[in-house]
């Protein structure tokens, strides 16, 4: 039995518009996990990004390794954990995702539980507390997931690399829990049939490879409106994306990094989302249809 494993985690973009909690996107962005099993019990943490919301990733993987032990009833044991990599805190982009996979994945195999994927997904959704990050970090592609039954259900298909994301990091982060504020808690009759049916529209779109039928899909109003207050230039940086060439954009997750898809003139949708939100990474990244790797 392994003393050490290493897991390689994708990052994600979800709600894709008005997938709230539901869709999901594995891109080529990656953390790296390493837990090595060590004498005495707990998790602790040798390094991880130091800004804002990681600060908190102690509890959370302590947590985390409670829950497995419970859900595999075997004796826990302590690890330490380190996380490196480029999939930032704070931006959208399933970091916090990352490192409870990247955990769970390596209990996994450090205590020979031998879970599923699907098992493995309903333990980091628990924690979580929504699959789509987890979703498609587990699976890789464009995945549909929600809870049924008390089971994660999750659908996934490959995307092709034709597919480009343009995707503006900035400079800040913004707190899901502050995101999650904004959004009422209730909305009308129209604005709920319009998530219905452009979340319907893109679920087809994505798992029929039809791309181009994804364009004027993205219009959300169930919460990038709203969360629209913690970054004012969101409506500016899509639609100067759009007019450049890209099929449509989204907020990231609750943000703060936005996502422009297009098939064609990458490059010039990038200047144009950061001449509206300058001072601002921009990575043109692809699908990850793999999802987690694990290596001794």
């Amino acid at each position: 039995m392994s003393n050490a494993v290493t897991v390689r985690i994708p990052g994600s973009t979800s709600n894709l518009g008005s997938g709230f909690d539901t869709l999901g996107l594995a891109v080529r962005l990656y953390n790296r996990v390493q837990v090595t099993r060590v004498e005495g019990q707990g998790v602790r943490v040798l390094s991880a990004l130091s800004e804002g919301p990681a600060q908190n990733i102690s509890a959370a993987l302590k947590e985390g390794a409670e829950l497995f032990f419970r859900r595999v009833d075997k004796p826990g044991f302590g690890v330490e954990f380190s996380l490196s990599g480029d999939v930032p805190f704070g931006r959208g982009l399933g970091a916090s995702a990352t490192a409870r996979l990247g955990l769970i994945a390596a209990l996994n195999k450090l205590s020979a539980a031998n879970l599923t994927r699907e098992e493995l997904l309903d333990i980091v959704t628990a924690l979580e507390g929504h699959p789509d990050n987890a979703s498609p970090a587990l699976f890789g592609g464009f995945t549909v997931s929600g809870k049924v039954d008390g089971r994660v259900r999750c659908l996934h298909f490959p995307v092709n690399a034709k597919i480009k994301l343009v995707t503006l990091i900035p400079n800040f982060g913004i707190e899901t829990e502050d995101a999650r504020k904004l959004v009422p808690a209730m909305f009308s009759r129209a604005d709920t049939a319009h998530s219905l049916n452009r979340s319907a529209l893109i679920s087809a779109a994505f798992a029929s490879g039809n791309y181009e039928q994804l364009r004027g899909l993205f219009d959300d109003r169930l919460h990038q409106p709203y969360r629209e207050k913690l970054l004012p230039q969101l409506s500016a940086v899509i639609r100067a994306g759009e007019q450049a060439g890209a099929i449509g954009g989204w907020l990231s997750g609750s943000g703060s990094a936005i996502i422009c898809m297009t098939l064609e003139k990458a490059e010039q949708v990038g200047q144009a989302m950061q001449r509206e939100l300058p001072e601002c990474e921009i990575k043109i990244l692809t699908a990850d249809n793999e999802g987690f790797r694990t290596t001794n």
